[in-house]
């Protein structure tokens, strides 16, 4: 059963340089190169998403600012980081 509340993304999830043990979320055919806050919150934008960006770094990665984004939805987290990374690719086309 999904979890209630929001979903909260990092854009690392999406790199493509990063190993799934370093904190890629997504499949390597899905992730892109150097993603930025600005690519995933283009992405929910485009999937009509409710967000909101906040200032945060993410734990394992506390070195790097990179933002993060709260998002309201129903479904799983990870079938969630499948339709951004879908939405990121495409816009990078």
């Amino acid at each position: 059963m999904p979890r209630k509340g929001p979903k909260i993304i990092y854009p690392s999830y999406f790199d493509s340089r990063l190993s799934r043990s370093e904190g890629r979320r997504v499949p390597r055919s899905l992730a892109v190169r150097k993603p930025t806050l600005q690519d995933v919150v283009s992405a929910l934008r485009y999937l009509s998403l409710e967000y909101e960006v906040e200032e945060k770094h993410r734990p394992s990665r506390w070195y790097r600012f990179e933002g993060r984004v709260k998002v309201v939805y129903q479904g799983s987290k990870e079938e969630l980081l499948k339709k951004v990374a879908e939405a990121i690719r495409r816009s990078r086309k």
